[in-house]
């Protein structure tokens, strides 16, 4: 068995201390990777140089896998020359990065930063780099699906990407699905009163699915308080399998499938 943490910010502080152990415990849990988006210009550099450098351990280490891009959290403070310096950034290392992101709209944000405006003009050019280098995207939404989807329309990317952290209804999910977009599931299905998404991933398509922590950040339950880990991913994974009527193996296979035909078929 395999497993792809397919969202874990794995560059932040949280994590620097025995950091290469974290990764040969991943391994030794079945998690051969991770997919590491990135979410400023201050933590590119930092996001591709742990990739680079994650190849070159052992083979018994789980591998990181870089994505660059700018998170709605963190333009506040910027101007357009940042996405000209994405940019360049993604030009640069096309080659090594397997996905644009972290990007999106998040609308609960803005009520308080008045810049709704900003997220999207940021998130179409992430868009744009995506179609652009053929490359996935990873998008964060938090009460923007009404916005997003008809941006996703709009740019109709060949290579399509994951709505990450999903929670919503069968028919926002059908939406993306519907474009060729894939849905990470993380810890939000192993909370009870999360039950229009447990319905909702039920009822998807195995082969739409993704499985994420978001580490440090989206503990499980059970975990309030606690910073987040990739190895929390084999939870994630034990609850998937108790709502879903497929075997384990197919589970896992299948969404290791989705992780290669996604991030690793370019």
């Amino acid at each position: 068995m395999q497993l792809t943490d397919s969202h874990c910010h794995i560059d932040f502080d949280n994590f620097s201390e025995k950091f290469e152990e974290l990764l040969h415990q991943c391994y030794q849990n079945n998690i051969h990777q991770i997919i590491v988006p990135s979410v400023s210009v201050q933590n590119w550099d930092k996001v591709l140089e742990l990739s680079n450098n994650s190849k070159c351990l052992s083979k018994n280490t789980c591998k990181l896998y870089a994505c660059l891009g700018i998170h709605p959290w963190f333009l506040n403070e910027l101007d357009d020359s940042a996405l000209v310096q994405l940019s360049d950034k993604v030009a640069k290392h096309s080659d090594e990065i397997v996905a644009i992101g972290e990007a999106g709209i998040d609308s609960v944000i803005s009520q308080n930063h008045h810049n709704l405006d900003k997220q999207i003009m940021f998130f179409e050019h992430q868009l744009a780099l995506s179609k652009q280098h053929n490359l996935p995207i990873i998008v964060h939404h938090r009460r923007s699906h009404d916005i997003i989807v008809p941006l996703l329309k709009k740019y109709q990317l060949t290579n399509s990407g994951v709505i990450h952290a999903f929670s919503g209804s069968y028919q926002q999910a059908k939406a993306y699905l519907d474009l060729g977009f894939k849905l990470g599931v993380g810890g939000t299905i192993t909370y009870e009163r999360a039950q229009k998404t447990i319905q909702t991933i039920k009822k998807v398509p195995l082969d739409s699915i993704l499985l994420e922590t978001d580490a440090p950040s989206m503990p499980l339950h059970g975990f309030q308080g606690e910073h987040n880990s990739p190895l929390r991913l084999v939870d994630v994974l034990t609850c998937l399998e108790n709502i879903r009527t497929e075997s384990l193996d197919v589970i896992t296979q299948t969404i290791e499938n989705n992780v290669q035909s996604l991030f690793f078929s370019k």
